[in-house]
């Protein structure tokens, strides 16, 4: 049994049958980030003592008949701007490099609470504003399935660290895409859900008006039991909004006979790679194979989105971080300290337009939803750039073009993989539906992932 390659949801019954025990799974976890994290980088710090101490007290528990759910004894990692308690938080950041937070977030409250063990903090594009990867302080993070390449970011430790069996669950954030990137890039499942779903406390800020946090995992189901866990209302969070949360869990065996898909086909969404387009365009049919009314659309509006997407993130994060830019910028990688500036540098008219501009896209989107239940896109118009040499400001603009007008809507998004590349990097699809649809978005996304094998391949880190 390759107890690194189990599905979270198999891993889960055997700790609860006791055929597996809790700290025998984190032990081949961390014997295995022993092995492949010198050449991947998925981690900006390690856990072991504190995880196998967790495993031995989960398995005590499970002995006595207590079972705290799914995520009872599950190994897990989080991207390292999460706040931990007693364990640095770096943001991948030199500002950040020995904060130890006095308590936890509310997203990694939730995970304990659930019984999640968890092996450390993953590798991340400095202070999450880029999708490269490639940070100056704590070294490149690299894709499992080309050692040359970017695994995607800012959530880059995190796609990396599931596609290479390091881990079985993640914890990402998405403000333009940096939860669906490195799952597109990396051959693995991202979800962002609708802004306002899961709390943003204790998460370090990039944008306070476009940040998702949420669940990556290698299978639909396993971002599913994620996403059970952390979802809720928490009133001192200003931006959670009180909805009821449906057993995500147990809607995943549906099928989408009937449903209304649109696939965008657009000058927009069709400005991707060849070998993209065709994996999407393949996607759709099998859609249509499983009954749904699939339509070739046009999705307007996705382009200013995009665009202005761009502009707030960088002005929240330059406002965020205005006294280290203005003290220390030299801290800061280059192509942060550009972003920044870039951002700092827009008027208080320029941001007014762009926050308009969201409240009527965001309408707008959400009327797209009236007449279709799904729309699919490619989730990355190119599939993983190689680490050096591409510009990453451009690589910014090129890898967040279809993922960002959904930060800027905040409607829900999944990204899961849908084919591969002649050079075998992975190539993702990403579904959109309309707000607090986490239930049929996960439902299609599961479907999809069932009718196809795309999701049973791996890489090969044994060179």
């Amino acid at each position: 049994m390759d107890l690194n390659y189990l599905t979270l949801a198999e891993a889960s019954d055997l700790i609860a049958k006791q055929e597996v025990s809790c700290e025998e799974l984190t032990q081949a976890h961390l014997d295995r980030i022993s092995e492949m994290d010198s050449k991947l980088n998925c981690f900006i710090t390690r856990t072991p003592e504190i995880a196998l101490k967790r495993a031995r007290a989960l398995d005590t528990e499970i002995k006595n008949g207590i079972s705290r759910g799914p995520l009872h004894g599950i190994p897990i990692a989080l991207k390292d701007l999460f706040e931990t308690r007693d364990i640095p938080t770096t943001a991948g950041s030199l500002f950040l490099k020995d904060w130890v937070p006095e308590a936890d977030g509310v997203v990694v409250e939730r995970l304990n609470a659930a019984g999640a063990v968890n092996l450390g903090k993953l590798n991340m594009h400095e202070i999450a504003l880029g999708v490269t990867n490639n940070n100056p302080h704590y070294g490149a993070c690299h894709n499992p399935w080309d050692l040359e390449r970017t695994p995607g970011g800012s959530s880059g430790g995190s796609g990396s660290a599931l596609a290479a069996g390091l881990c079985m669950g993640s914890m990402g954030s998405d403000t333009g895409g940096s939860i669906r990137i490195p799952a597109s890039l990396s051959g693995v499942v991202g979800l962002k859900p609708t802004f306002g779903r899961v709390s943003l406390r204790g998460v370090v800020p990039l944008s306070w008006n476009l940040d998702h946090p949420g669940p990556m995992a290698r299978r639909v189901e396993g971002a599913a039991l994620l996403l059970q866990v952390i979802a809720g209302y928490d009133p001192e969070d200003p931006v959670s909004v009180d909805m009821d949360v449906p057993d995500y869990p147990a809607q995943l065996d549906g099928n989408v006979r009937g449903w209304r898909v649109a696939l965008a086909e657009d000058p927009f969404f069709t400005k991707a790679d060849a070998d993209v387009l065709a994996a999407v365009r393949a996607a759709a049919e099998v859609f249509a194979s499983l009954g749904a009314q699939v339509s070739f659309m046009e999705f307007p509006g996705a382009y200013e989105a995009a665009k202005d997407n761009g502009l707030m993130v960088t002005s929240d994060a330059a406002a965020f971080h205005q006294e280290r830019l203005t003290d220390l910028p030299e801290k800061f990688g280059e192509d942060i300290r550009q972003r920044l500036e870039i951002g700092a540098a827009y008027t208080s008219s320029e941001y007014s337009l762009a926050r308009r501009n969201q409240t009527v896209l965001r309408r707008k989107f959400e009327q797209f939803f009236n007449e279709y239940d799904l729309l699919l896109t490619a989730t990355t118009p190119i599939a993983a750039p190689l680490l050096e040499g591409p510009d990453a400001v451009e690589q910014a603009r090129t890898l967040t073009r279809f993922t960002a007008p959904f930060n800027f809507s905040g409607l829900p998004a999944i990204s899961l993989p849908c084919g591969f590349t002649d050079r075998g990097l992975p190539i993702g699809l990403q579904i959109v539906t309309r707000p607090w649809g986490e239930a049929a978005l996960l439902r299609a996304a599961q479907a999809y992932e069932s009718a196809t094998e795309w999701h049973q391949r791996r890489p090969n880190l044994s060179g």
